[in-house]
This record gives structure tokens, sequence and C-alpha cells, in this order.
């Protein structure tokens, strides 16, 4: 695997005016046969534009975190943004209240809600209470923001409406903090876990007490409700305060995105998010027309292949991957100097979760190497000009494609 980690400070001192650069990340892009000798689903798509794309452009399979490791979808974006995220440490919640325009303090902790389903013994049956509506969780936020006004004197509670079962809680006051861990067990026929606190310090146990009681409290509030009974939260963290993205590489950039999860993130590095309507890729791609003239980099996020991954609908997540692959030509009409095209993780349909496989990776520019490949998949992919990459140094590498780094040395 290729050198990883970028240099920011060499980023500052290269960076100068070029081409545009288009990230395409296909949620959960990286899958697996569905029987022994079969193709993975981005084998088995119909992809004709991918595939031209691979034979004038260079493939390779990138590593998220580290290899063999697990990447969540927060650290494996802050990757593919050019951050080592063992390094850049952020919880899920912070991304989630950044993604929806929450006016996060520095004091606050944040976490990622999930309304949930649990029978009469306090038991998961269902840890997404089967993907209610977004206008049932907005009746649900607005129920226990309600039914925790006053819980605490001194701290103030927001419960506010995400996406579906998804929702942000925020606990705001002084004092608080700490390395507080998940109440979501990640499996069904299990309760909910109490949240701890890792660091050891006063605010940590303050805090942790402070969110078990209000979990207990909204868990009572939910119960005669007849699917989203209970509810979990991950990602307890505070705003980490990263270096920012356009300072480090010298780019204005925009983020497309329909989950508000990933313009949290994108935000939270200094992206601005492009707001538009709808939620199908050709709708992005709308939306990366009608901003082209605004920005240098352009990050766009497609979520439906990694939903469908989790889903083990092995076909749905072709027939998505295909549906991205009808937009290519609109994205090249506009002329970008790097096209790179990836995942941020694997969600191989037949393991219904993220996994620890390398990502399919193609870049293409003008200027790019061609390899021997002749279609986009996991296999052409292990044979080509990039090998196995680590996904912080994608953006540099699209950058020299784009003609946005200057020589280093005489």
């Amino acid at each position: 695997m290729t050198s990883p980690f970028t240099d920011f400070e060499l980023m500052r001192d290269l960076q100068q005016d070029g081409g545009k650069i288009v990230l395409l990340v296909m949620d959960g892009l990286g899958g697996l046969p569905a029987s022994l000798g079969g193709k993975t689903e981005l084998e088995s798509a119909h992809t004709p534009n991918l595939d031209g794309l691979a034979v004038s452009g260079s493939l390779g399979l990138s590593v998220p975190i580290r290899p063999g490791i697990e990447p969540g979808s927060g650290p494996a974006h802050l990757s593919l943004f050019g951050y080592d995220p063992v390094r850049y440490m952020i919880g899920r919640g912070v991304l989630e209240a950044l993604g929806i325009g929450f006016p996060l303090q520095a004091s606050d902790v944040a976490a990622r809600g999930n309304f949930a389903s649990v029978d009469g013994d306090g038991l998961i049956t269902d840890r997404r209470a089967g993907r209610i509506s977004t206008e049932e969780c907005i009746r649900l936020t607005t129920m226990l923001r309600e039914a925790s006004a006053g819980l605490f004197g001194d701290c103030e509670v927001f419960v506010e409406p995400v996406q579906e079962h998804r929702f942000v809680f925020v606990l705001r006051g002084e004092g608080l903090g700490g390395s507080l861990t998940d109440t979501d067990p990640l499996a069904v026929g299990k309760r909910p876990l109490p949240v701890r606190d890792e660091s050891g310090s006063d605010e940590g146990a303050r805090t942790a007490e402070m969110v078990n009681r209000w979990a207990a409290h909204a868990r009572g509030v939910l119960a005669d409700e007849p699917r989203a009974n209970s509810l979990n939260l991950r990602g307890l963290a505070q705003d980490p305060g990263l270096p920012l993205f356009p300072d480090i590489f010298g780019m204005r950039a925009g983020a497309i995105a329909v989950y508000p999860m990933y313009r949290g993130v994108a935000s939270l590095v200094g992206m601005e998010a492009i707001r538009f309507e709808g939620e199908r890729p050709q709708h992005e791609i709308d939306a990366l027309a009608s901003a082209w003239d605004e920005y240098d980099f352009f990050f766009i996020h497609v979520k439906k292949t990694d939903s469908y991954g989790e889903d083990g609908d092995f076909d749905a997540k072709v027939h998505e991957i295909e549906a991205v692959d009808a937009e290519i030509p609109r994205i090249l009409e506009l002329g970008p100097g790097a096209l790179i095209v990836t995942g941020d993780h694997s969600t191989p349909a037949v393991l219904r979760s993220h996994s620890w496989h390398p990502v399919p990776t193609l870049l293409w520019s003008p200027h790019a190497m061609p390899d021997a490949a002749r279609g986009f998949g996991e296999r052409d992919c292990a044979s080509g000009q990039l090998g196995l990459c680590h996904a912080t140094t994608l953006i540099p590498q699209a950058m020299a494609h784009a003609g946005r780094l200057k020589r280093f040395g005489a």
C-alpha cells in the first residue's frame, strides 16, 4: 500500500489554481459475489460510462482507515477528504447536528439518535423502527422536546428531526465532556446499553449520568408508540475543531448530499452545502451543473448504494449503481480537471453491513495513465495503476492531475 496521510503544510505550500475536481462517492460501493465464482454488485451492474472511464483512467483499491478495519461512515469520509481518521477523531452526533444546520456550540455534546422497536421485555426487535417516515420522526421529536423541557435545571436539551428514523440529541451546558459510549448494541434481541464514560473525568461521569437519565425518560415517553417505542444514541461527542479543507488545499468546496450526516461531515471541514430539490442521482448532477462556476471542488454523495447493501438487496444496489452510471456523461460535459469515483467503504449485500474490504476506486483525467482494465469492478481495480492505496492520498493525486499542485523544489 502506498504511504498514506497527507502533509497539510506541504499542500498549503504547493497549492495553485487549476482545473475543477469532482469526488463522486457511492456510499458502500464495494461488494462481494452472492455465490462462489459470481460477480459483485459493481461487476454485475451495466455501467458502460464508468467502464469507459476505467479504460482511459487509472484504477485501484483504497483503504479508508487501516487494512482489516471496518470503517464507520464519518471517519471514512474524513479519509476521502484527506484527513487521517485515526488522528482526527469525530463523533457521529456532531456530523448529524451540523448536517441539519443545528447551531452547535463548542461545549455542546451531540448524538445521533435512532428510533427503535422493543418487545415487552425491552429487547430490541428493530434498530430502525421499521424506517418510520420523516413526518413520524418530526411528530416524535416534537413530543420528546416538549417532554424534556426543564428536565435538567442547568442544562438545555435539544431534540431535532433528521430523516426517517434518525434524530439529533444535543445537551448544552457547562462542565460537559468525556469519552462516551453508545447505547446501541448493534444487534436485535439485546437491550439498549447504558452510556459509560471512558475518560475517567468528572465531566465525563456527569455527562454520562445526564444522558442516561434523559434516555430513560425519553423511552418512557415513547413506550406506547406502535413502532418507535424506544431509541438509541450513537456518536456522543463534541466538535473537535478540525483544520479546514479550503485552507489546506486552496479550493472552495461544495457538498451535494441528500442525507444530512454527509452534509455535516463536509461542513465540519469547511465545505459549503449546495441545496437542491430531489433525492435521485440526476437531481444531484442537476445541482452540480447549477453550481459549477461557484466552486473548485465538488463532493457528491449517493446514499442508496449503502442502504441497499445494509438491507441485503443485491439487485437494488446494482440498479442504483446503474442510475449513477447514467449521469457520468453529464459530469464529463462540464469539463472537470479530475474525477474520482469511489465509495467511503464497502457494504456487501451478502453481509448486510459495512465491511473491511478495500474500496473500488477510479481516477480519471485527461492526463491519467491508463492501465489494463476493461471495466470498473473490484477485480479490475485490484490490478490497476493506483494499486492498494490509502484513501487520504486521493485528493493530492486528483489535484496533481488537475494542475493544482506546484513543483516541489528546484
